[in-house]
């Protein structure tokens, strides 16, 4: 009798190499059908687009909610991993006054020189404000209240994450003449290098966009001239995708086939963080494209257990200074220090120079590599500790 045949197997190592540019193109042409997306105003460009009337109504009912939540759970992972709603927030008064408070922070936060840098756009054209959710309750909590009771923000989240969600924001203000940025893949592996994220076994490039959704509320009209987000609906489902589309053949294809739609002051979109999208050419001499972005986490992105890594970095660091045999002294910091750089305060702590900031390891190891006194590395933790702090 033979044996049954080894069943095949995805690799577990993918590199910038790795990926089917033929079964991307193939995976990227399909096309939306109304009848996937029953609850759906319409289709535009492979994009269903809802009214947040329907979700509002949708969300006052167990059943219609489940429903609803489910079909966006399959156009997030399985269809064409965007959602549009029309008057998600359909309240302009509350719009407004969020826009006001934002436009306040940006003046304030430049006067005083503070913030800068982004993951994926060049100096100035742009003006971020890094954790605007804070920011936002704390200048009017009234307001901030009207604005994220909107249910399209919250069904959406469900959608995809269940509950117990964490919910962050940044604003985004694109200038007149701010052009586009890379088309790349975000959070958690697309904010890393190549060479970062090939350190991680291919089924965390499948459990990435499991762990965050991108959402985006327009705080002004936005016509395609302005440049709203450019998105290639499918490309969600390409597994190899957070380092295949940095390739040149990738990128040629989205600059040919991506579609924009245009947005108004209110309306909402969402993508599966996975989707190759970047934010388009600010084309008009006088419009400031003004978006909050929405970045919501998983629930599940925690540890069981709260540690002070930094005490413990202070107390090994000597022993790890010294080395000796059986010290492996990766294998310790990796145990012992904070290895990745989020949550950070990106105000103090600002992406300059890369996609992410500094980590606790990246410190440690550094100070054990150039041989650091105590009060050095002291120094640095403090300074990092104040950065990450609120």
């Amino acid at each position: 009798m033979n044996a049954p045949a080894q069943a095949a197997h995805r690799p577990v190592w993918i590199s910038a190499d790795s990926g089917d540019f033929e079964v991307f193109k193939m995976q990227v042409s399909r096309r939306t059908r109304v009848e996937d997306v029953p609850q759906a105003a319409e289709v535009v460009q492979n994009i269903p687009i809802y009214r947040g009337e329907t979700v509002a109504q949708a969300a006052r009912g167990a059943q219609s909610r489940r429903a609803l939540t489910a079909e966006w759970a399959w156009v997030f992972a399985d269809g064409p991993g965007i959602v549009v709603i029309r008057d998600a927030l359909p309240d302009a008064a509350v719009v407004d006054r969020a826009s006001a408070i934002f436009e306040a922070i940006i003046a304030e936060e430049k006067a005083a020189n503070l913030g800068g840098g982004d993951h994926f756009a060049k100096p100035g054209a742009n003006d971020r404000i890094w954790n605007s959710l804070e920011k936002h309750c704390l200048a009017d909590p009234a307001n901030f209240a009207a604005y994220y009771s909107a249910d399209a923000l919250a069904l959406a989240s469900e959608a995809w994450l269940g509950p117990a969600y964490q919910m962050t924001a940044q604003v985004n203000r694109v200038n007149p003449g701010g052009a586009a940025q890379v088309p790349h893949r975000d959070y958690h592996l697309g904010f890393m290098s190549p060479a970062q994220m090939a350190r991680f076994p291919a089924h965390i490039h499948g459990v990435s966009p499991l762990l965050t959704l991108q959402g985006a509320v327009a705080h002004c009209d936005m016509p395609v001239e302005t440049g709203p987000t450019m998105l290639l609906p499918f490309s969600q489902t390409f597994h190899e995708g957070y380092l295949a589309f940095g390739r040149p053949e990738f990128q040629e294809h989205f600059a040919k086939h991506y579609v924009q739609l245009p947005l108004q002051k209110g309306d909402a979109l969402f993508f599966n963080p996975a989707v190759m999208h970047g934010a388009g050419t600010n084309r008009t001499m006088d419009r400031f494209r003004m978006v909050n972005l929405l970045q919501v986490s998983s629930a599940f992105g925690r540890a069981m257990e709260s540690v002070d890594r930094a005490r413990m970095c202070r107390a090994v660091f000597p022993v790890l200074r010294q080395g000796g045999a059986g010290i492996d002294i990766a294998n310790v910091i990796a145990s012992t220090a904070e290895g990745y750089p989020f949550p950070t305060n990106l105000d103090r702590n600002p992406p300059i120079g890369g996609l992410a900031p500094r980590s606790m390891a990246d410190f440690l190891s550094q100070a054990v590599r150039e041989g650091w006194s105590d009060g050095q590395l002291d120094t640095a933790l403090n300074d990092l500790e104040r950065k990450n702090g609120t």
